[in-house]
Parts: C-alpha cells; structure tokens; sequence
C-alpha cells in the first residue's frame, strides 16, 4: 500500500528518531483501526533507518503465538546484530525465561521476582547495544505480544529516556493485551507519544487508486470506491483486484464497480487480524443482517455488540451497522462451519418468531437452517411464500414451500402445501410440477387432496395432455359427495368458462354448480375479475367481437397485475381483444405484462405471453414481429415444456416463417413432435391451419384442404365455429382454387363471408380477396378494393399486401396498365415492410408488361404532388400509409369530415375509387407528419 495521507506521521516518527540520535530516547504508540496502513508505515520508517543513521531491529506480535513466552522479545533478540557471547547469553536467558513461565504458578510471588530478574537482564542486552549504534526497535501489532514480552517492552520503555533508542509499537485501537496496563503504562512516560493513524479520507481512497488504475478509472467511480471501503485502505486494493480482474476478463473496463473474490477475501483478512471476539460479532452480523438482536442471538451483553460494532464500523467493515456490500456478508459466512452456521440461522428464526418478525426473515433463516422441528415453522414458510408469489420472487417461494413440504408430518397438509408449490413452479417451467403429479394423484386416491386443489391439478394434467387422469380427478370430486366449500366452487366456475375456450372436449366432466353457489362463492375481487375474463373471451368465440368489449377488457387489465392467480385473468383478456378484432389495442397491454414477467423472473409466464404477442403480430401482419415472439416464446421455456400449448407459439411461427420464405426454418418447426391431445384443444386448431398455410406455400393443395377441412369439423363440433378465431372456410376455398374447384370455393366463400357480419373486418376482407379470385375479371378490382378497405380498417398490413398483388395481377390482365403500375409500386413497399419476399418476387415475376407499368408509374408519380394541395396530400400519404379516417382526424387535428372531403377530392383528381389505389409514393417519398 501506499503512504497516502500518512506523510504527517512519518514525519513525527522521524523527528522522534532524530533526538533517539542525540540521546534522548523516545517511544511511540501508533494506534489505528485494523488494516489501516500501521505495518506499511512501520516497515516504510524501518527502511529509513540506516538513512537517518540508526539500526533498525523488529518484531511482529502473532495471535497464533500469543502463548508462547517472550516471543516477541526473542524476536527482537534474533535481529540485533549481538557478538557471539551477548548473543549466547541472551538466548540462554530466553529458554530460562520460558521455562520459568510455562512451569511456574504465575500467581506466586517468586514468579514475579523471577520475571524481574530475567526481564532486566534481556533489557539489559538492549540498552547495551545502543551504546554502539543508535537503535530503532520496532514492533508491529504488539497487541497480540505474550505477557512476558509486554512485561520486557514495558521495562525497556521506561528506561529508553537517556539511551540512543527509539521504540516505536503500533497497535490496533480495538486490540485486547495479554498484559492490559501495557498502553497507559507506555503513555504514562513523558518521552511516549502516540501517533494515531485513521482511514484515508475521499480524496486519499482516490489517489490510491489513481496510483494502480490511473485517474480516469479512479473518476468514474469517484462515490463507490470510498462508500464501499469506508476509507480503509485493505478494502480499495481488494476492491481494484476485482476491478482488474473484471478487465481482464471482458477485454475492457466494466461498466460498474462489482465487489468480488478480491474484496471478500480483503474484508476476511481484516477481520482475522482483529480480535476473535470482533469476528464473532461479524459472523452474527452476516446472520442477521442487521444488529438489533445480536446480543441474544451471541448471548453476550448489548455493550459488548456495541463495542465490536464500532470496532468494525472505524475498520470501514460496516456502515450504519451493516456490510457495506452483500459480497463482505457473504465472505463472512463463507468463513463458518456448515453445521455451525446451520445453528445460528435456527437461533436466528426462534428469535425472529418470538419477537414477531417478519415471516418473510423467519423463512430464510430456516431455509439456511434446515429441517427445524419447531411447531410453528410450516406455517410460516407457506406464509412467507404467499407474500413472496405475491411480491413476483418466485424462486424464494419455491424454496420455502419445498421445506414446507419435508418439514410437514401432517399428510393432508403436505398435500396442500404440494399443490401451492405446483402452481409456483408452473410459473418458472410448466414441466417441473409433472413431478408432483403422482403424489397428488395418489393424495387423491386417498382423500387427501380436496376441492380447489384438486380443480388445480385437473387444470395442470390437461397442460400435459393427461385428459383421463385429468378426468379421474374431477370424478372423485364430484363422486365424493362431500359439500363444495367456496373456493372450489370458486374455481370450478371460473374453470367452466376457460375450458369452454381452450379445452371444449373437456367441459362435460366437470362438475356442475348451482347458481346460487356461484353467486355466493365469487366474493373476491380477484376471482370476480377472472370469471369475467374468461367469460367475455368465452363470448367472442361463441358470439362474436362486440363494440363494449375494448372498455371492459382494458378495465380489466388496468386493475390485474401478474400476481398468484392473475395469469388467466390476463391471458383471457388478451385474447378476447386478440380474437375480437382489436389486437392494435392488445399488443401495448400485452408488452407491459411481458415486461412485468420479466422483472418478476416468471420464465413461464413471459413465455405464455409472448406466445399471445405472436399471435397479435400476425393479425397486423407483422410477420417479423411474429417470428421474433414466436421464437422468444419456445426459447423462454423448451418445447416440453408447453404441453399442448405448444400450438401457440408453433403455429405463429409457421406462418410468420411461411409467409417470410424461411421454408427450411419452417420444416424444422413442423418437424418437430407434437402431442395428439392438442388436437383436442383451441391450440390445435391454430397448429393446423399454421400446418395448412405451409403446405399451400409449398404447392400441396390437397393436404392443405385436409387440415382446413379437419379444423373446421372440430370447430363445428366444439360449436366454436367463428371466422374469428380460424378462417378455415376462406383458407379452404383458396385450397379448392389451386384444385380448379372454383364451385366449391365460391360457397366457402360466400358462407364465411355470411359468417363475419359487422363485426371482423379482418376476415371479411381476406374473404372478399377469394370471392374477387371466384369472380369474372371485370369484377374482381371492385371486389378486391372493397376488401382492401375492410383490411385497412382490420390492420392487418400482409393480408392487405396479398390484396394489393391480386389488385395489380386483376388491373393488367384487364390491360390498365398505369392502374397497375400504381398499384403494383403500393403492393410492393406494403409486402417489403411485412417482409413477406415470395409477394415480392411475385410483382417481379412478369419482366415485361408489369415491370414497364412500374416503370411507367415512378415517371408519373411526379405529377401527383403537382396535383395534389398540401393538405391533400398529407391526407393522402397517411391514408396510404394504412390509417383509418379517425386516426388521421387525430393526427392532423381536423375533423373526420374534413378528412372525408380531401380523400373525395384526391380520389378524383388521380381518377382512382379507393385508397387500395393511392400511389406507393405518397407514402415512401413524402416524411408523415409526427
């Protein structure tokens, strides 16, 4: 270490050396803090002996040899440079010494007279040697000296004041003597001075490491380095250790000051050359965190803990009573004995229980202290992990349930305890509750597992496409003839609802409620909030999107936070905005609760909701929106994982890789195993189509029509058959077009269209692209800008895209020319954006009629802005940019009437009908407004 901020002590050490010199001895007492820079001055001021014309001699006191008598004195003996017959007598003195000692009774009178005798004669050597040369007789730590050698140093120092000697001892201040009067002894001498050396200050703590790391590393860290080393010069080097090694390690500087190795094993060092009784103290403090029941948990005096505390705060060890940083409780702890530390932390939770404690610290105290057979113990760990699930730490309430569970003898309470971890772990990996499932099945058999506990785990078996277990479980529960209590009741009604929308086959197995228990069982808030979501979701799947359903469903969200039993509430929501036609309203609720996944490190429910996001993206045609969400879904938690769910997130994938071109990605994805019971579930209708839109990319028509055909019979069957949720009618009928079945796709057509009424501009428009494909060709621009419009007011920009080809491919074969120039440069830069490249290429695929229709279209484009007034065209650009009349309203601050009239007005004036024709350039070559 440096001398930084110790050149004033130096100073007064050499001034004493100085009248050493001339005759008139000195001592000091260098006094300091543990690791404070005492031995670096000492050994600094031993080196400038020879400079300042004296002979230095030393001796260091060891905790480890504090028994051994006049060790200390020995080794000062051992470096003056004594003739040999000084030398032979003062050694003989030593081993007289230490067998008087270690054989007397030190309580007798001729011991003491002994002790005088032999500590005169080996001070006499001393004294004699410095009447050759000047002495500088130096011992560090002299605290820790046996009580022989305290005795000798006392004696010499009394008798230093008219010797060439300077005696110089550094001691920590909170150090214990073997022989206590030693340091008023030596301060009593008129010739002592004590030289008080303290922790560096701000500006000392940043010229040291200035010295090792340079002044740029010293400043970006200015604050930290003094606030985590408090000053004490041991914790900057540990603290630069950590820094250089963290440099090295990642080939630059780190972006933050991260304790490690270097600082724990700094704040370890500090600790073992202090007192034993001061690393107690911190042992008991890495306990407990804090020092408010140190004195029971250590069962000494509340003084004595204030004593050690302040000790170890003037260290720079703790600020406020606690560790600076977790990595120095850590280093402590790592210091104590398993079965030792297993102890304390037991102490540490009956003292936290009796005096009313948190339950959250009961808990971790019993996690670090194993099995404890206290009475009280499970009920708090199911405690602490209800407030943990409901604070987002998951893995903490795992671990509290899982000891909840070894610690509990009472069977129906292990099982209760067992389905509560279940649904924790359901939110880290859906698959690590399959573990469970046995133990709760036979808890079944048995009757131990009752009620909503039993709902619970019928729910996670049909995850894993275990139906007829799932089956068995309600059975018994209906079979048991034993009363509902409210919370089953509770669960079986919100249940009712969400297999209506996910699992239909499985809705006649569970078991029936009255009304009235219904109405008397959902009295919480929470439970009133998830039967009303999956109800309202239940409702746009069996009857269809309707106006009130964006106001109640972002009611609901607004009031649901991903707690315990809120991941239904909001999935259900999502879904019931994502299926109603509303995804632009879905997809910024759904990234806020993608974000709370995140930060509540719920690996399970982030994945969940990232398999909705996916699926919002493909309603907006946001094919690489979905793909990425997709992915982040199935990488989040592994295939296995998903159950049956595994549909979600494949089949968004599949089509978003399918509409992109990625087929070989695509074949992996379809590849890959998938369970049959899924294909009894909501998620197997999404994997078949996904699977059908494939093979229709590939030019397998007739497997194509198989899988449309087969969701549409389960969607019938199940009476869940709305365009909503799977087109297959429209899907179909582009299948029967690619067979030359043009009859038959005409009636798909015209049925699903039929089907979408008011409400799914979406699917209405995708459908009005196949009539159109039905339809004469003089019809079909007609037919495919009415579906144009329907798609803009859906958002869905791919499924706008295909429109936009057909409407190019429709105006060329009728020889409109420039109409298809216009809309083929439109078509283009809507499919660029969705990055759908097979649409791309197919605008490119005709080199001759088409391709000089384009061309012809970018030499006219420059008369447009001509044509156009500015209010026109910002009108225009927008309009072709995909907003609806009302958010264009909004944007530019007029009216929906105003807006009305410019398009009127543009539409005349470029001789097109809709805003499917308005020029891509509009869009591509003017900025839009913010």
């Amino acid at each position: 270490m440096s001398l930084i901020e110790r050149q004033e002590a130096l100073a007064s050490l050499e001034g004493l050396l100085a009248s050493a010199i001339m005759g008139k001895g000195r001592v000091a007492l260098v006094s300091g803090t543990v690791a404070t820079g005492k031995s670096e001055l000492l050994h600094s001021f031993a080196e400038q002996a020879a400079e300042l014309g004296a002979l230095p001699i030393t001796a260091t006191g060891s905790l480890a040899e504090r028994d051994l008598p006049l060790g200390v004195i020995g080794q000062l003996i051992q470096d003056a440079p004594l003739v040999m017959e000084e030398r032979d007598r003062a050694m003989a003195l030593l081993q007289e010494g230490a067998r008087t000692v270690l054989s007397a009774d030190p309580l007798t009178e001729a011991m003491k007279q002994v002790d005088a005798q032999i500590v005169h004669a080996l001070c006499t050597v001393l004294l004699e040697l410095s009447e050759r040369y000047p002495l500088m007789i130096v011992v560090d730590d002299v605290h820790h000296a046996d009580r022989a050698s305290l005795l000798c140093l006392a004696y010499l120092s009394r008798r230093v004041r008219f010797a060439s000697i300077v005696a110089v001892f550094s001691h920590s201040a909170h150090g214990r003597y073997a022989e206590t009067s030693f340091p008023t002894e030596l301060l009593r001498q008129p010739h002592c001075r004590r030289v008080q050396i303290g922790p560096l200050s701000q500006a000392g703590v940043m010229s040291l490491v200035a010295e090792h790391l340079g002044t740029q590393a010293a400043e970006r860290f200015a604050g930290e380095w003094y606030t985590l080393s408090g000053g004490n010069p041991l914790l900057v080097q540990g603290l630069v250790e950590d820094h250089q090694m963290a440099t090295r390690t990642a080939g630059h500087p780190p972006a933050e000051l991260v304790p490690g190795d270097g600082y724990g094993q700094a704040v370890l060092s500090c600790l073992h050359r202090a007192d034993p009784k001061m690393l107690q103290v911190a042992w008991g403090l890495g306990i407990l965190g804090e020092p408010g029941s140190l004195p029971q948990l250590l069962d000494v005096s509340p003084e004595y803990v204030a004593r050690e505390i302040q000790a170890l705060s003037a260290a720079g060890l703790l600020s406020m009573g606690r560790f600076r940083h977790e990595a120095a409780r850590a280093a402590v702890l790592a210091e104590l004995d398993a079965d030792e530390r297993g102890a304390l932390h037991r102490r540490a939770a009956e003292l936290a229980y009796d005096g009313g404690g948190s339950t959250t610290v009961i808990a971790e105290h019993l996690l670090h202290a194993g099995l404890i057979d206290e009475h009280w113990a499970v009920g708090v760990l199911e405690d602490a992990a209800r407030h943990a699930l409901r604070e987002g730490r998951v893995e903490p309430a795992v671990e509290y349930l899982r000891l909840a569970c070894r610690t509990s003898t009472d069977e129906q309470q292990r099982v209760r305890i067992t389905t509560a971890l279940m649904r924790a772990e359901w939110r880290i990996n859906p698959s690590t509750p399959t573990g469970h499932f046995s133990e709760l099945t036979d808890a079944m058999h048995k009757g131990n597992l009752r009620g909503s506990d039993a709902v619970v785990l019928a729910k996670a078996l049909l995850w894993h496409g275990r139906f007829d277990d799932a089956q068995d479980v309600l059975k018994r529960l209906s079979d048991s003839g034993e009363k509902l209590d409210a919370d089953t009741v509770t669960e079986l009604v919100v249940t009712r609802p969400w297999l209506r929308c996910s699992h239909t086959p499985f809705l006649s197995h569970l078991p029936q409620v009255t009304g009235e228990q219904s109405r008397a069982a959902i009295l919480s808030v929470s439970a009133y909030r998830r039967l009303e979501s999956a109800i309202t979701l239940a409702a746009v799947l069996t009857r269809g999107p309707r106006e009130e359903i964006v106001a109640v469903v972002e009611r609901i969200l607004r009031s649901s936070r991903l707690d315990e039993m809120s991941m239904d509430t909001v999935e259900s929501a999502l879904l019931a905005l994502t299926y109603g036609g509303r995804p632009d309203k879905a997809a910024p609720w759904c990234d806020l609760f993608i974000d709370e996944a995140s930060s509540r490190h719920a690996p399970s429910r982030q994945a969940r909701l990232s398999a909705i996001r996916a699926e919002i993206a493909l309603r907006q045609g946001d094919m690489l929106g979905a793909e990425f969400h997709g992915r982040l879904a199935l990488d989040t938690i592994p295939m296995s994982s998903w159950g049956v769910a595994v549909g979600g997130p494949l089949s968004s994938l599949v089509i978003a890789s399918t509409a992109m071109g990625n087929h070989d990605a695509v074949n992996e994805l379809l590849d890959q195993p998938v369970p049959d019971a899924m294909f009894q579930t909501r998620w197997g209708l999404h994997y078949l189509h996904a699977r059908g839109r494939y093979s229709m990319a590939t030019d397998h028509a007739q497997l194509a029509l198989r899988d449309f055909q087969r969701c549409g019979e389960l969607m019938g069957r199940w009476d869940l058959d709305v365009p909503w949720l799977v087109p297959w009618r429209a899907e179909a009928a582009e299948a029967c077009l690619r067979l030359g079945r043009p009859d038959q796709a005409r009636r798909l057509v015209e049925e699903q269209i039929r089907r979408c009424g008011t409400g799914a501009p979406r699917v209405h428009g995708i459908a009005m692209r196949l009539l159109a494909a039905t339809s004469e060709p003089r019809h079909r621009p007609m037919l495919l800008r009415q579906a144009g419009d329907l798609l803009q007011n859906g958002g869905d920009r791919y499924e706008l895209a295909r429109v936009l080809v057909d409407l190019t491919e429709a105006f060329h074969a009728l020889g409109e020319y420039r109409r298809a120039g216009m809309i083929g440069g439109r078509a283009r830069a809507v499919a660029q954006e969705c990055h759908a490249e097979p649409l791309s290429r197919s605008l490119s695929r005709d080199g001759d009629g088409s391709a000089v229709a384009v061309s012809g279209s970018a030499a006219e484009a420059a008369d447009v802005t001509a044509i156009l007034s500015d209010a026109e065209r910002r009108v225009a650009v927008l309009a072709a940019a995909g907003y609806t009349n009302r958010e264009i309203a909004d944007k530019l601050y007029v009216t929906v009437s105003t807006v009305e009239q410019h398009l009127t007005r543009t539409y005349r004036k470029l001789d097109i009908t809709s805003r499917a024709e308005l020029p891509s350039t509009l869009e591509l070559g003017t900025s839009l407004p913010a």
